[in-house]
């Protein structure tokens, strides 16, 4: 039952600088070690482990084990959606000097193309959802999000797997959503569609992503893939 208690406990739990900081590392999707997320968070391995199964008990983490190894993951798209959120308000500029508002991260790279949990972000992202609602692909996503008879032919036609996304969804996973972009302030997709999306762009190697970061690359093959799907000119990194 949700009660304003429960609201502060995670509050307090996010407040922490070494938590926030390992929370947005693993907003790439990645499952990573204790020890690779106190590297992160700048913290000894224990203080790591200590402050992981804390999140953990809270169901903002999960825990996957593989032999003596045991990785951390971000319990639910729910949870990215919340850590996004608080990412776009935290960017608000806190003073009344009129200049020109930069919204996101600085790293032009970061602000084109990146992971946002288990679907594209950036101005590309955002960009590829104004194209499919501009089409009809894409019906109302600002006030939800519903996919066209049209628009899953779209999808089809470029090697996303629509139906598994179908399959994926439930009454906490929708099919298909907005999210609000960190840095364009406008919606991208997200959901079990927008997860889908991404890895046909993995699969066809259209994106790579960057080691060590939630940065996503545009391959040559991407570039044309863009232009030729969505009339989106972007060059190649």
């Amino acid at each position: 039952m949700l009660t304003t208690t429960g609201i502060a406990e995670i509050a307090a739990l996010i407040g922490d600088p070494a938590r926030s900081a390992m929370l947005v590392a693993l907003m790439d999707g990645r499952a990573l070690t204790a020890s690779e997320l106190a590297n992160v968070a700048g913290i000894m391995p224990q203080t790591a482990s200590s402050h992981l199964g804390r999140m953990t008990v809270a169901g903002l983490l999960a825990v996957e084990r593989q032999g003596r190894h045991r990785y951390h993951r971000l319990a639910s798209e729910t949870v990215a959606t919340m850590i996004e959120g608080i990412m776009a308000v935290a960017a608000e500029p806190t003073n009344s000097i009129k200049r020109k508002v930069r919204t996101g991260p600085r790293d032009a790279a970061m602000r084109r193309a990146r992971s946002c949990y288990d679907h594209l972000a950036g101005s590309i992202a955002v960009t590829v959802a104004d194209r499919m609602s501009e089409q009809g692909y894409i019906t109302d996503l600002a006030d939800g999000g519903q996919l066209s008879a049209e628009g899953v032919a779209f999808l089809r036609s470029i090697g996303v797997d629509v139906d598994t996304a179908f399959n994926r969804t439930t009454a906490r996973r929708l099919f298909c959503r907005p999210c609000l972009d960190w840095s364009e302030r406008r919606p991208h997709i997200a959901g079990t569609i927008g997860a889908a999306l991404l890895t046909a762009c993995f699969e066809h190697d259209w994106i790579r992503r960057i080691d060590g970061s939630r940065t996503i690359s545009i391959t040559r093959a991407g570039a044309h893939a863009l232009n030729t799907n969505f009339g989106i000119k972007v060059g190649v990194q």
